[in-house]
C-alpha cells in the first residue's frame, strides 16, 4: 500500500539552506531538506513530499509569528523544528562597541523554551506530529574569526569571560534536549550525527556555523534514518 506524507522543515538558514560559498553567505541547493527529499523517495512504498519551510536569521520569536501560514496551514503529517543557533547569538555589533557592559542573548533561554512549547502545543492541536531537531555544531575557532571581522578583536574577549559561544550555544541545546524529554516529544540527534560523520572542517563552513554539502548531507540522514526507522515501528505496532 502506498503511503502520503508530508514533512514540513521548519526553522533558521540550517533549515533553509546557508552554506559559505567563494566567501560570501549563499542559499545552496544542496541543503537538509533537499537531501532528505531525495532520500525518502527512494522508497518505493512511499509518496512523501518535503516542504523547506526554514527562513535565514529566524529566532523561535519568528517561527512562532510564522507558524499559523508556513506550517499549520500547509497539513503537514510531521514537522521538523530546528532554531536556537540565533536564538544564543547575542548583538555583536553592540558587544564589540561596549565590550564592558553586560549584554543579553537575542532571545532568553526562558523564553527560548517557552516559544518551543507553544510551536510544539500548536502543532499537536492541530494534528501535527512534532519533531525537535537539535542544535547542529558549530566551529567555535572559525566562528569567534568571522564576528571579529565583522565587529572587533574586544568581542573575543567579552565571549571567553561569559564562558564561550560554544558553552552557551551547548547550554541552549542540552535545555532542548530536556524539553522534549519532559513533553515526551520525538527528537533527532542530528548534533551528534554530524559531528560522528567526519572532520568538521569538512561540514561546517568557514564561517563556523553554516554547514557544507556535507554537513547538510549528514544532518539529513540523521533525519532520513530517524523517519525511515519510526515508520517501520509504526508498522510494526
Amino acid at each position: 500500500m502506498v503511503m502520503l506524507m508530508k514533512i514540513v522543515c521548519f526553522g533558521d538558514s540550517l533549515t533553509r539552506g546557508v552554506s559559505v560559498v567563494k566567501g560570501r553567505l549563499r542559499i545552496v541547493k544542496e541543503n537538509y531538506p533537499a537531501f532528505l527529499q531525495e532520500l525518502l523517495s527512494q522508497q518505493e512504498e512511499d509518496n512523501v513530499t518535503v516542504i523547506n519551510k526554514g527562513v535565514f536569521n529566524d529566532t523561535s520569536d519568528l517561527l512562532l509569528s510564522r507558524l499559523e501560514k508556513d506550517v499549520i496551514n500547509e497539513h503537514p503529517d510531521y514537522t521538523i523544528i530546528e532554531v536556537g543557533g540565533n536564538d544564543c547569538n547575542f548583538n555583536w555589533k553592540e558587544v564589540g562597541e561596549n565590550p564592558d557592559k553586560e549584554h543579553q542573548a537575542n532571545v532568553s533561554l526562558d523564553r527560548y523554551l517557552e516559544n518551543i512549547n507553544m510551536i510544539v502545543t500548536r502543532l499537536q492541536e492541530s494534528g501535527v506530529t512534532p519533531i525537535i531537531a537539535t542544535l547542529p555544531p558549530l566551529d567555535p575557532v572559525r566562528y569567534y574569526q568571522t564576528i571579529s571581522k565583522q565587529s572587533t578583536s574586544s568581542v573575543g574577549n567579552w565571549i571567553s569571560k561569559m564562558g564561550g559561544i560554544e558553552h552557551w550555544h551547548g547550554m541552549y541545546n542540552y535545555h532542548l534536549n530536556n524539553l522534549a524529554d519532559e513533553l515526551s516529544i520525538a527528537k533527532i540527534d542530528v548534533r551528534s550525527a554530524i559531528k560522528k560523520a567526519g572532520d568538521l572542517v569538512q561540514l561546517i563552513s568557514d564561517d563556523g556555523i553554516h554547514l557544507t554539502k556535507k554537513g547538510y548531507r549528514a544532518f539529513s540522514e540523521a533525519v532520513y534514518n530517524f523517519m525511515v526507522n519510526s515508520q517501520r515501528n509504526q508498522r510494526l505496532t
